[in-house]
């Protein structure tokens, strides 16, 4: 469920307001073990979105480093090639254990 949550800090171009947002209802997701909270929670969960993005905003807005800007392309690119990665790794493990499966 928190695969959607990404590191948003020390990038170029900086994060936008829909990743943080994204990032805080993932977030809010896996605690609440919601995916769409019923109506009696609705208001509860919102609000602990918005919360969270706050807190999130706050938190990247006040962090510091010497080091260069990551390029977004690049990390989504890397990301990518790990996915693949682990997909083969997986398809491969699947086609042996048929193999030898009796």
């Amino acid at each position: 469920m928190c695969r959607n949550i990404r590191t948003l800090f020390n990038f170029e171009p900086p994060a936008t307001e829909n990743e943080v947002r994204d990032a805080s209802l993932q977030f809010v997701r896996k605690l609440s073990g919601f995916t769409k909270p019923s109506r009696v929670n609705e208001v509860a969960f919102n609000r602990a979105v918005e919360e969270v993005a706050a807190v999130a905003r706050d938190l990247l807005a006040s962090l510091v480093t010497t080091a260069e800007p990551h390029d977004r392309e690049a990390w989504a690119a890397k990301a990518k090639a790990r996915a693949a990665l682990r997909r083969a790794d997986l398809a491969s493990g699947m086609r042996q254990t048929s193999r030898t499966s009796p």
